[in-house]
């Protein structure tokens, strides 16, 4: 329930920002003077809805009420590395929201890295900020990979083979995996 609740927050507060930058498009210029400011909200807006609305609310929501439910569990198999997962997300966000406040450097174009041809873009402490809470929600969706892989693979019955699983348990699984494969790579 945490996970639904920080989602719709998260959700809410990226559709705000999706609101400022389609009312930015129809006249350029007149609500946010600054090219700089624009593309760190735009990068901002499209990381909080995929780490911060779409993940939480499809693997950690669903994922923690049906996964234990389809392979005939009690609970997931390290519970409290799941409670550390969701309490990473909420600085992890806050920090991403902080630096797209703080500095105009982040964000510049479809990345959240600046140009490095210029001295200029490197005045505000933003950029750390953005990529330590990435590192952050990092360590969050490798905790809860850990886990769901953990549950799905332990805890199942003897008699439940992987052809037997549902396909939305062998979606988080497949999921899971390749995104414990996939988060060093993008760290």
């Amino acid at each position: 329930t945490m996970y639904f609740l920080f989602s719709l927050f998260s959700g809410l507060m990226g559709t705000s920002m999706s609101m400022i930058i389609r009312m930015e498009l129809m006249t350029p210029g007149s609500l946010i003077q600054n090219d700089f400011i624009y593309n760190s909200m735009v990068t901002t807006h499209a990381m909080i809805m995929i780490f911060f609305m779409v993940m939480p609310a499809m693997i950690g929501g669903f994922g923690n009420w049906l996964i234990p439910l389809m392979i005939n569990t009690m609970d997931l198999c390290f519970p409290r590395i799941n409670n550390m997962s969701f309490w990473l997300l909420i600085p992890s966000l806050m920090l991403m929201i902080s630096a797209s406040m703080k500095g105009v450097m982040n964000g510049v174009g479809w990345t959240m890295y600046p140009p490095l041809t210029s001295i200029q873009y490197f005045m505000s402490s933003s950029i750390e900020m953005m990529i330590f809470s990435l590192h952050i929600a990092g360590m969050s969706s490798i905790a809860s990979s850990i886990n769901f892989i953990s549950t799905i693979m332990l805890m199942k019955n003897k008699n439940y083979f992987m052809s037997n699983m549902t396909l939305f348990t062998l979606s988080i699984l497949i999921t899971t995996f390749l995104l414990l494969l996939a988060l060093p790579v993008l760290a």
